[in-house]
């Protein structure tokens, strides 16, 4: 266990020193949603918050209530699917702070659309990939070197259950997302000895803005942002190699054990949750 009693030391808020006080951690997506909550509960904990997104007056406000609570944030904006305005970005945090200790890619979009409503749609595909697979690896790309050289770094990719669940009508969105789980999986293990390590953290359902236009998750389950945080920041404490949800696990097992039935299961229960009028329109 990385947490240690400390109370009144800065990041103690919480009954602890967290392992992340005085660390560098950059969060994308950090505008609204669990990229918010997650820049709120690193700070709080003592960490130097690293924002990142498109919207640069909601990371201004984000950033200046960090602030008058006591933390240290900074602001980028960025539109990270954009090549240039990635390296530019990269090239200014490490100019600005040196190099980051931590990353949380939590930046992304989902789309519920079944196939056949797909069919036309080749750039459902690409803008799914663009943003959860090759922007996170472009940031990457550009910051893994300073981490492998300090000899101390860890990346938290925000991913879904969905990759190990397989659920239908989300292949543009699921094959984006496992491309980053497998992509990380496989960095890490060359990684191994250079004490960057990395972990996937696989959520269900979660209250924020991008499951508005999904008229079946009005009334589903779902986690708040700041539970979905609390996740994200045990990932980065403790350095599991990924979090998950029971679902995930038992449906990745059946997956393997029994894949024609795990099939029909599946296809019967999409029967049951059409497509969003959004989706077919």
């Amino acid at each position: 266990m990385v947490r240690r009693a400390a109370a009144g030391l800065p990041g103690s808020r919480f009954g602890y020193r967290s392992v992340l006080s005085g660390q560098r951690v950059l969060v994308t997506g950090a505008s609204s949603g669990i990229g918010e909550a997650t820049a709120r509960a690193v700070a709080a904990r003592g960490a130097s918050v690293i924002l990142v997104a498109r919207r640069a007056p909601d990371l201004e406000r984000v950033a200046d209530e960090i602030r008058a609570a006591g933390g240290t944030a900074s602001c980028y904006q960025c539109d990270l699917t954009d090549e240039d305005a990635v390296g530019a970005l990269v090239d200014k945090v490490l100019a600005d702070h040196g190099t980051v200790d931590m990353i949380v890619n939590n930046a992304g979009r989902s789309i519920r659309r079944g196939i056949t409503s797909s069919y036309d749609r080749m750039h459902d595909f690409r803008r799914t990939m663009e943003i959860n697979y090759f922007a996170p690896v472009r940031l990457m790309l550009g910051l893994l070197p300073p981490m492998v050289e300090q000899r101390h770094g860890h990346v938290v990719n925000v991913l879904s259950w969905g990759v190990q669940v397989k659920a239908p009508k989300f292949a543009a969105y699921l094959a984006s997302k496992t491309a980053l789980d497998v992509w990380s999986r496989i960095v890490g293990r060359e990684l191994y000895g250079e004490g960057v390590t990395f972990t996937n953290v696989r959520l269900p359902l979660v209250r924020t803005a991008m499951i508005g236009p999904t008229d079946v998750y009005a009334k589903s389950r779902a986690l708040t942002p700041e539970q979905a945080a609390e996740r994200i920041v045990r990932a980065l404490e403790d350095r599991p190699l990924t979090i998950s949800t029971a679902v995930g696990r038992v449906s990745e097992v059946l997956n393997l054990a029994v894949p024609r039935l795990s099939d029909a299961v599946s296809h019967h229960a999409s029967k049951r949750f059409p497509e969003s009028p959004s989706a077919r329109s």
